[in-house]
């Protein structure tokens, strides 16, 4: 990773946004131990808890994979025809 890299890929392995990734901006050159994620599920907004697993550098960008906390994230109920792992 770069010494001026200001950003990094947050990676979501598991609960509501698996599988999904987003661009976050490193704070004092460090990124998010945890963080809050907005998201609708079936049309309701709830605010979902994740913690970070590990990183790792890919062509010189900081990958981090976070995972889902749901003890500390809204309640939700997705459709279970959309679960892949059904």
């Amino acid at each position: 990773m770069s010494d001026s890299a200001t950003e990094y890929i947050v990676e979501y392995s598991d609960g509501p946004l698996a599988g999904t990734s987003e661009r976050r901006f490193l704070v004092g050159g460090r990124y998010d131990e945890s963080l809050n994620a907005v998201a609708a599920i079936d049309g309701v907004e709830s605010l979902f808890k994740y913690n970070a697993l590990d990183n790792r550098e890919i062509q010189g960008e900081l990958h981090v994979r976070y995972s889902f906390d749901r003890s500390d994230s809204d309640p939700f109920e997705s459709d279970p025809e959309d679960d892949p792992a059904r």
